[in-house]
């Protein structure tokens, strides 16, 4: 007999493991289905986030890494440096963190089938059919009343075929995980460094992030496009990963413990298909995500809290469809994510290696609790606080100059 369920969601990343969480904690029957046999399989993100997203989602201390309180940005020319006495953020581990909601889904009664890789679904009236095959066995088919697309950038339900996705802004990103001495973790403990310029990532940015003790993630993402300035022959993005290693670091004694790399796809200008009759898209499906940064755990999981009131107000019958879930998305984060894509084609596909160094040396004049509003909450009007800052600078050096040659003209005469 085919099993039947309230909600089946195909993703347990972030967003899939959420919205499940939040449907079985309400009392609907939910499957969350993942492809691969364990969640260390598919440990693909970075994970920096500010503090509030721990209390935000209610996440517990167990999948934290590391605790944050700084901030670097290194350019080619540019070194500038935010410290806090107090903690600003958490560096995630990605694979804890779906294991956990994957555990409190199970916990409030839903269920998680790990090494489930979906293959096709068949709406008839209000049910849908899906086909899921077990790693080793013979398909199999269960049956829901709504469908979630979770699958992130493959967007595999909401797009079936590839010819009818939207123009997608495409960023590639590798990442290492490395095991170093107590010395070098030490000098990046506590601390998220990023890296802009051509010397470190053309047409792209890379970072460090501290881990548990002693395990650094260090990585470097591209996007795709013709740059204004820059060909097209650059060196390989784990050459530019080799590079934070043995031009920052300065190390060559280190253990590299796992390697992985992911696709972000963003919609230009938030084009996604958000829903079809019972099926729903959520996280990097509908591009809940932060393209300057890359930046899409806390995102993804906003999406799929507002998605699952739409869902279970859709199963109470409260709801014909899905159409008010778009809008709600676009009212709360298009206006952010629309700047944060013109800013990073701007910056990635544009600006020279100078113009970046000029960038951040304006930044340099922002405090941290301006800095952190820009990168992790756009509000991109504080940069041009740093402008009137560095204006200011300059006019008070020229008056000042202005008086002392004044001075000197008066005491001659």
């Amino acid at each position: 007999m085919m099993k039947s369920f309230d909600v089946i969601i195909v993703g347990a990343g972030p967003a899939g493991g959420h919205c499940a969480r939040q449907l079985a904690g309400a009392g609907i029957s939910v499957l969350l289905v993942e492809q691969h046999q364990t969640f260390e399989a598919n440990n693909f993100s970075s994970s920096a986030t500010p503090l509030e997203t721990l209390t935000q989602f209610d996440l517990p201390a167990p999948v934290v890494g590391s605790f944050w309180n700084q901030l670097v940005i290194v350019s080619t020319q540019v070194r500038k440096q935010w410290q806090s006495s107090s903690t600003l953020g958490a560096v995630l581990n990605f694979a804890k963190l779906r294991e956990f909601l994957a555990g409190e889904v199970t916990k409030q009664g839903g269920e998680v089938w790990l090494g489930h890789r979906y293959l096709s679904h068949d709406s008839q009236e209000d049910e849908t059919v899906v086909m899921l095959k077990p790693q080793g066995k013979e398909p199999i088919a269960v049956r829901t009343r709504v469908l979630v697309d979770a699958t992130g950038a493959a967007r595999s339900l909401i797009y079936p075929r590839r010819q009818q996705r939207p123009d997608f802004f495409t960023g590639t990103g590798i990442e290492y995980l490395i095991q170093v001495d107590d010395s070098t973790y030490q000098s990046c403990a506590e601390s998220l460094t990023f890296f802009l310029g051509h010397h470190w990532m053309p047409q792209g940015y890379s970072w460090i992030f501290p881990m548990e003790r002693n395990i650094l993630k260090v990585g470097a993402a591209r996007y795709e496009g013709q740059h204004q300035i820059l060909q097209d022959n650059y060196p390989p993005i784990k050459q530019s990963i080799e590079l934070l290693i043995q031009d920052y670091l300065k190390i060559d004694d280190y253990h590299r413990l796992e390697t992985h790399g992911s696709n972000l796809h963003y919609s230009r200008g938030l084009q996604d298909i958000y829903y079809q009759d019972n099926l729903i898209a959520i996280g990097d499906a509908v591009s809940a995500v932060n393209f300057l940064g890359g930046e899409g755990i806390r995102h993804g999981m906003a999406s799929a809290q507002i998605a699952s009131e739409y869902i279970q107000e859709y199963l109470a019958s409260r709801r014909a469809d899905f159409a008010g879930y778009q809008t709600h998305l676009h009212q709360q984060f298009k206006r952010s994510w629309d700047i944060s894509e013109q800013v990073a084609k701007k910056v990635y596909l544009d600006y020279s290696d100078r113009r970046i160094d000029q960038g951040l040396a304006y930044l340099g004049t922002l405090e941290l609790r301006e800095v952190i509003d820009i990168l992790f909450y756009y509000r991109f009007e504080k940069i041009t606080k740093g402008f009137r800052r560095i204006l200011w600078r300059k006019l008070t050096g020229f008056w000042q100059e202005i008086r002392q040659k004044l001075g000197r003209s008066s005491r001659i005469s």
